[in-house]
């Protein structure tokens, strides 16, 4: 019997890539679309085509855009990357790492995807609690992305279909995250978070994103092999 097909927003990081852990757990046929669209840590695509591959998706697709051009990020223009924030600095406001409409974007670039791919499945791992503030990961957006989604195709306005929008790890924390990937069997090693890599990678510890995934794998009581490296 064939597989459900879902397309699954994958960057490479821990959250995405347990996101895809999860889909293919719930008996989906993965097909995950990564994103070169200018981003500093572009390390993060390599992470993205490893965890792919041992996750056995069905096709890995990097789609190229490139947000450069508009700026308006620390992660698409030469804006210094905020390091060494407390919890409580990292979601007092939108911080410079946000990319403007990137998950709009992402999203919409997935539900073509989906419509051609003829499913009505997308994942997207965003998470609303330990996050750096961005209102493209709350669940309002999702939300209201989903119902767009089933007024502005083909599929759901001819043939309706319904899309929805999977986000498995909306209401975990960090370290819930970390408990679930590991329950899923995901090798952490393969994934990359950090928004400022050194030239040969080497995770920055510092950022937020580095900080946030510190915490997590410290509650959950897990050590992090890219934090060893």
């Amino acid at each position: 019997m064939s597989l459900k097909k879902a397309v699954c927003l994958l960057s490479g990081g821990l959250d995405s890539s347990t996101c895809l852990a999860y889909a293919c757990r719930e008996g989906f046929e993965c097909y995950a679309l990564s994103f070169d669209y200018g981003q500093r840590h572009r390390v993060e695509l390599e992470a993205a085509a490893r965890v792919a591959a041992r996750l056995g998706a069905a096709r890995h697709l990097v789609f190229p855009i490139d947000l450069r051009l508009f700026g308006g990020s620390a992660l698409t223009s030469d804006t210094p990357v905020p390091k060494g924030r407390g919890l409580a600095e990292m979601t007092a406001a939108i911080p410079a790492t946000y990319v403007p409409a990137r998950n709009t974007i992402f999203l919409s670039l997935a539900l073509a995807w989906a419509e051609v791919l003829g499913c009505s499945d997308v994942f997207i791992g965003v998470n609303a609690i330990d996050y750096s503030g961005y209102p493209d990961c709350r669940p309002e957006f999702i939300a209201a992305f989903e119902q767009m989604a089933n007024l502005a195709t083909r599929a759901g306005v001819e043939t309706g279909a319904r899309f929805r929008i999977h986000t498995p790890l909306a209401g975990l924390s960090k370290a819930g995250i970390v408990k679930l990937a590991l329950e899923l069997g995901l090798d952490f090693g393969l994934t990359h978070s950090c928004y400022d890599p050194g030239p040969e990678g080497a995770p920055c510890g510092q950022c937020d994103s580095c900080i946030l995934r510190r915490k997590g794998f410290e509650e959950a009581g897990v050590a992090d092999p890219v934090e060893r490296r």
